[in-house]
C-alpha cells in the first residue's frame, strides 16, 4: 500500500472527526439560542408582571395582594438568575466546542495538504519513471535499427 493511500485513510478518519465536531458545535449553538430565547421570554414576562403590579398599586390593592406580587416577583427573579446562569453555561460550552471544531478543522486541512503534496510527489516520480522507460525503449529501438541495417 502506497503511503498516500495510508494517509488518505487517516484523512478520512480526521475528516469524519471534524464533521462530528461541527455537528456538536451546531447542537451547542441551538442550545445557546434556546436558552437565550427562554431568558428573553422570562425577562419580558417579568417586565409585564411589574407593569401590571404598578398599575394595580396605583389603583389600590390589599397588603396580601401586594405581598403575593412581591413573592411571585422574587420567584421570577430567581428563575431569571438561574436562566442567566444556564445561558452563561451554554455559551461556555459552545465556545469550547468551537475551539474543538477549529482544532479538528486545522488538523484535517493540514492532512489534506500533505495528501496533495505526497500525491504530487508520486505523480512526478511516476512521470520520471515513465520518461526513463520511454527513453530506454527508444534507445533499444534505435540500437536494433542499427543492427538490422548492418551498422
Amino acid at each position: 500500500m502506497k503511503r498516500t493511500d495510508r494517509l488518505e485513510m487517516v484523512k478520512k478518519v480526521v475528516d469524519d472527526l471534524e464533521r462530528r465536531k461541527a455537528e456538536a458545535l451546531a447542537a451547542c449553538e441551538r442550545r445557546v439560542n434556546e436558552s437565550e430565547t427562554k431568558l428573553t421570554e422570562l425577562e419580558s414576562y417579568r417586565a409585564g408582571y411589574v407593569r401590571d403590579f404598578a398599575m394595580r398599586a396605583q389603583v389600590g390593592m390589599s397588603g396580601a395582594s401586594a405581598r403575593d406580587y412581591q413573592v411571585f416577583l422574587s420567584r421570577l427573579d430567581e428563575a431569571l438568575r438561574q436562566q442567566t446562569q444556564a445561558v452563561i453555561g451554554t455559551r461556555a460550552q459552545r465556545d469550547s466546542e468551537l475551539q474543538n471544531w477549529q482544532d479538528a478543522a486545522q488538523r484535517a486541512d493540514a492532512i489534506g495538504h500533505t495528501v496533495k503534496r505526497w500525491q504530487a510527489e508520486e505523480l512526478r516520480l511516476l512521470e520520471r519513471r515513465e520518461q526513463h522507460e520511454s527513453d530506454e525503449r527508444s534507445q533499444r529501438m534505435w540500437a536494433q535499427g542499427l543492427v538490422l541495417r548492418g551498422a
